[in-house]
């Protein structure tokens, strides 16, 4: 099924898509609108232009691929699925999510992957492209934050400040040369060995296939690893030490 979303409500755009019994559905023309797909199971969604706030909240399976740019809390709270984005993302993309996979092409904005999970054998995953701004991967709880860098300025750090502020689980890796700034006792920052660059050789895989980059050339980089200190007082609120 293909929808033309031009002049449409959001309303209206997710009246069609709930009705639609497609497995595969095209949305053309997208400008703004909000929720697009949210808690979508088991279904391929394509959607050229740009879909506004929160596309994917609640995602419960399927994949989403957007020919162009997203608005802020892409992947909000997704469970499971693929959401794939071809050019830039705004802020909080990923924010809280309980598993999956969000693959940026692009930078994203302020707060990408705030309060990411990982439960059982769910591990939520987001793989940024370019670069992020401030407070990546903030009160990070689990799963896996990647940034490529690619196109980054060299010598430039490819995140923005309060990088994993507050994190108690999961990882951030990061492509680049030099050490994010502003980390605090609470993260540990090391560089990255050839077996942490093969735990995330499957998603940087995903990523290449997807927006056609040279894998070989991803992993020849230098990466760090940032994961909380064991010490970390802001776990043991959470967790059990």
């Amino acid at each position: 099924m293909k929808i033309d979303a031009t002049g449409m409500e959001y309303e209206e755009l997710g009246r069609c898509l709930r009705s639609c019994t497609d497995s595969h559905v095209q949305i053309h023309n997208c400008c703004g609108q909000r929720y697009i797909a949210s808690g979508m199971q088991g279904r391929e969604l394509e959607i050229w232009g740009t879909p506004g706030n929160a596309l994917g909240a609640y995602l419960d399976g399927g994949s989403i691929r957007v020919h162009g740019n997203a608005q802020d809390a892409v992947g909000d709270t997704m469970n499971a699925g693929t959401i794939w984005v071809e050019g830039r993302a705004g802020d909080a993309a990923g924010y809280a999510m309980r598993g999956g996979t969000l693959m940026i092409r692009g930078d994203v904005g302020y707060r990408a992957g705030v309060h990411m999970k990982a439960f059982g054998d769910s591990c939520a995953s987001i793989v940024i492209g370019g670069t992020a701004g401030s407070f990546l991967g903030e009160y990070q709880a689990g799963g896996v934050i990647v940034v490529l860098g690619l196109g980054a300025p060299e010598g430039q750090p490819v995140v923005g400040g309060f990088c994993g502020r507050g994190m108690y689980g999961g990882r951030i890796y990061l492509r680049s040369t030099i050490p994010p700034r502003d980390l605090t006792e609470k993260i540990l920052c090391r560089r990255a060995q050839q077996a942490d660059k093969e735990a995330i050789r499957p998603l940087l895989e995903q990523f290449c296939t997807a927006f056609d980059e040279d894998l070989d050339s991803l992993l020849n980089s230098p990466f760090w690893v940032l994961e909380p200190n064991p010490e970390n007082q802001y776990k043991a609120l959470y967790a059990p030490m």
